[in-house]
């Protein structure tokens, strides 16, 4: 199946936690980073997501933000550091390709963005994406 999502980063179920309606699901990608996903408990049990499956962890880039450092104080669970690979600016929007450990993302961001936190090419930077915004499909 191909898709649109520009983020597909390989990894292994390290943790599940199913509740009622939905689950959180732990991941950890090639580099040894951790991320979480929060999906419905239906997805967990139609997918046999257990510990140890080989997942692919999928995130548009219109939902990867960029901060300069770690955040403290923030309900964002998934904060993956890295740096970024390529910058592309256009009028009204910045594409920042950035490296983390097992792989890379794509952040669609304001250029007005990435020029106030100065991006560039060997920045380093921390990718923030809200578990609700992380799919899993079956490697």
């Amino acid at each position: 199946m191909s898709l649109s999502v520009r983020n597909q980063l390989p990894a292994t179920v390290t943790a599940v936690n199913v509740g009622q309606a939905m689950a959180t699901v732990k991941a950890r990608l090639a580099g040894g980073q951790d991320i979480t996903a929060a999906i419905t408990a239906d997805a967990v049990r139609d997918l046999g997501i257990t510990e140890g499956t080989e997942v692919r962890v999928l995130v548009k880039s219109t939902e990867v933000s960029l901060a300069t450092a770690a955040v403290d104080g923030i309900s964002i669970r998934n904060q993956l550091a890295g740096t970024v690979t390529s910058l592309a600016k256009g009028p009204a929007m910045a594409t920042v390709k950035v490296g983390v450990e097992g792989g890379q993302l794509t952040a669609a961001i304001t250029r007005e963005s990435a020029e106030d936190l100065q991006l560039a090419e060997g920045a380093r930077v921390v990718a923030l994406i809200k578990s609700t915004e992380v799919a899993l499909a079956l490697a």
